[in-house]
Parts: C-alpha cells; sequence; structure tokens
C-alpha cells in the first residue's frame, strides 16, 4: 500500500472530524476546512491508488 493511500485516508478522516465539529458548534469557517481536506485526502489517496495499481501492473 502507497504511503499516499495512507496519509490520504488520514486526512480524510480529519476533515470528516473538522467538519463535524464545525457543524456542531456552528462554524462555518471550521466546516468549510474540513471539507477541503477531505477533498484533498481523497486527491491524494486516489494518487496513492494509482500508484498501487502501477506497480502491480510493472510487478506482472
Amino acid at each position: 500500500m502507497d504511503k499516499d493511500r495512507i496519509a490520504g485516508a488520514a486526512k480524510e478522516a480529519k476533515g470528516s472530524v473538522k467538519e463535524a465539529a464545525g457543524k456542531v458548534t456552528g462554524d462555518q469557517k471550521l466546516q468549510a476546512e474540513g471539507k477541503a481536506d477531505k477533498a484533498a485526502g481523497k486527491v491524494q489517496n486516489a494518487v496513492g491508488g494509482l500508484k498501487d495499481a502501477a506497480r502491480d501492473a510493472l510487478n506482472k
């Protein structure tokens, strides 16, 4: 598993927590930061998935 996938998943989780905290407290800025972190995490996770797929294809 690529390190980007791990970091991306962690960033997504962090974003989810921030977004939920923003909703609970009514803090729009925190909620927006959470959404941005989640999106960045999804992209990073996808990049890691592509790296894994490329590595697997080269090893076959």
